[in-house]
């Protein structure tokens, strides 16, 4: 699968940016006064900066395992450990996602980094989708938050690994068509190794922002009788939790005990949560949408989805 490098486009400056949002917020101090008073803001900002302190040291061991891959991996040795095969390549990216404690977040700048080393972009996408899912801290966490269902713990796995392994083969089918685009960065000889971090972080942790901003804006005024309301029925519980998951942009080695304090709703349902959380949410989609463009995001994020669902479903039903 081949990508395609574009030069970033002329923006308006962040610094510049900041400052007509500060000039804004102290003309209409008067009518927002009320408003950061509300109980609802301050949940608001209290669940803002909870998903954002939650997921900001995962994304700094991202770009900082991003940068030791993109200056210190070798391109031979990428060749020898990963089969030249993309087909092939899929499933072993997969289960090397056992080998990276951390959370999505870390996912996407390492992803990133070893599509800059070599790494076929369809491989780097499955590691993305199964490292966060399968890792030895989910793992820990999913059978701690479910004592007595071990099984749980099983279906979780073998759900995430699937949804990464065939997402990853739909990549290798749509090719070119998939429409990635990746910024184009400087090459790795012409900075150094704080510098490639710090460009990484800079960028993933705009698009963090503004996916954690709105995941604790749908917190914050969706009432949760409505979950309640619907947690009874089969197909709608596993849609709604589905839903639930990607808006929550809960981190993966916590989302367990929060699938586990929803009793109200079905073993399949909860697993559903446990599997479309990791692999897409609202933050991971605005990072994923900045990394790689909108195009991709496009096709990218309803598949995921889909995949995840479908997946959970079938093991929930299976090993539940």
């Amino acid at each position: 699968m081949s990508t395609t490098t574009v030069a970033p486009r002329r923006r308006l400056s962040q610094t510049t940016l900041v400052a007509l949002l500060l000039l804004a917020s102290a003309a209409g101090q008067h009518w927002l006064r009320p408003l950061v008073r509300s109980d609802s803001f301050q949940t608001w900002c209290t669940m803002f900066v909870a998903v954002v302190v939650q997921s900001t040291p995962f994304l700094v061991g991202g770009v900082l395992l991003s940068a030791a891959i993109s200056r210190f991996l070798s391109e031979p040795l990428l060749r020898r450990v990963i089969p030249r095969n993309p087909v092939l390549a899929v499933p072993v990216a997969g289960i090397a996602g056992l080998g990276l404690p951390g959370c999505e977040c870390a996912a996407v700048p390492v992803s990133e980094g070893l599509m800059r080393r070599g790494l076929p972009p369809a491989a780097a996408l499955t590691f993305l989708l199964a490292a966060p899912a399968i890792n030895p801290g989910v793992i820990v966490s999913t059978a701690v938050a479910f004592p007595n269902n071990h099984m749980m713990v099983v279906a979780r796995v073998a759900a995430s690994l699937v949804t990464a392994v065939l997402v990853g083969w739909w990549c290798v089918a749509r090719g070119d068509r998939l429409g990635m685009v990746r910024r184009a960065a400087v090459h790795d000889h012409d900075r150094g190794f704080l510098d490639g971090a710090l460009h990484d972080f800079l960028h993933a942790g705009g698009f963090l922002v503004i996916g954690a901003m709105t995941a604790a804006a749908v917190n914050t005024f969706v009432p949760r009788t409505w979950l309640d309301g619907v947690a009874g029925q089969a197909v709608l519980g596993v849609l709604v939790l589905a839903l639930f998951a990607f808006i929550a942009a809960l981190c993966s080695e916590s989302d367990a005990f929060v699938a586990a304090s929803l009793t109200a709703f079905s073993d399949v349902a909860r697993l559903t949560f446990l599997v479309v959380g990791p692999a897409m949410d609202i933050k991971l989609a605005a990072m994923e949408s900045g990394q790689f463009g909108t195009r991709f995001a496009r096709q990218f994020v309803p598949v995921v989805v889909c995949v995840a669902i479908g997946t959970a479903v079938v093991a929930g039903k299976v090993l539940l």
